[in-house]
This record gives structure tokens, sequence and C-alpha cells, in this order.
């Protein structure tokens, strides 16, 4: 039997996070490779409180980039080469989102090193979702997605299953 379209998981977006730590000069090489690598111009992060390593509050701390729709559908593909189409179940939260940390950017097939931004590593947020999540976005009134409707950590790694992904369980 088919599964109700309504019951469809996708990929709502993916956001590609390069923390920097308050340098200026990594926060401008990590802004270039991320525009290299996805052609989407990236958003400069700051920090929401000062924080006991000494940033003030609002300064530049590292550089983001959201991807939607076919841009973030193929950026997935190119993580799950990466990393061999295996994914820790630890990297599954409650509500289903995955995040995949790459320590180095020319682990990406296609991505060439390059001298100018030298090695930096990035993390990988991938949002799943299904039809009808939109509702609770909507601000006319308070809306609820039900629970039954909701994407738990099984439903996820169910949909990564089906996409040929293997799920590594505690190591093994």
């Amino acid at each position: 039997m088919n599964e109700h379209p309504m019951r469809k998981i996708s990929i709502e977006k993916i956001v590609l996070n390069i923390g920097c730590g308050g340098d200026m000069e990594k926060i401008e090489k990590a802004k270039k490779l991320l525009e290299i690598i996805t052609g989407n111009k990236p958003v400069i992060t700051k920090s929401k409180k000062r924080s006991t390593f000494g940033i003030a509050k609002g300064k530049p701390v590292g550089v983001k980039v959201t991807l939607r729709g076919k841009k973030a559908e193929e950026f997935w593909k190119k993580v799950l080469e990466a990393k061999d189409y295996k994914i820790k179940a630890s990297q599954i939260d409650n509500e289903g989102n995955i995040g995949i940390g790459i320590a180095e950017y020319i682990e990406l097939p296609g991505v060439k090193y390059m001298h100018d931004i030298g090695i930096l590593g990035m993390d990988v947020c991938v949002k799943l979702k299904r039809p009808g999540f939109r509702i609770k976005y909507r601000r006319i009134q308070k809306r609820k997605i039900p629970k039954n409707h909701r994407i738990s950590r099984e439903d996820a790694i169910k949909w990564l299953e089906e996409q040929g992904i293997k799920v590594i369980y505690n190591g093994s």
C-alpha cells in the first residue's frame, strides 16, 4: 500500500555554519568559501550575549548560509558522498533534524583546496518537513502540528534508510 502524500518526508532546508570565534580574517575566508561552495550569499552571525571566551554581545562569531529546494537536495547528495552514505544515529535529534560535521571542506566531492582560504570545517544541519508544516508559521492564530504528523527520530531514520543511507548505532 502506498504511503499517504501528506506523510511524505522531504528536506525543508540545509544550513551550513562555520564558527570563527570572532577572528575577522577567518570570517572573511569562511564567507568566501561558503559563497564558492553554494553560490548563495552568506550571512555573518553575531554573538547573542557576552560569553566566557571574551566575545562581547553583537560581535561577529561565524558565517552561515541557508539552502532550500533543488540546491539543498544537490548539496545533501555531496554531503552523503563525503560521509560514504553513513550517518550515526546520535546525529539525529528527537524532531528528526540531522546534524553533521565536516572536518575539512575538501572532503566534499568537486571542491578543491584553495590556498587563500586554507582548511576550514563546517556544520551541516538538515531540517526535514512534511506537507502542511507551514501552518505553524502563520501568525493569524496560534497553530500546532498534531503529534502524529510531526517527524520523530524514528521517522527520520526510516527516511534515511529509504534513501539508501546506512544509519550506524553505537559505533557498530
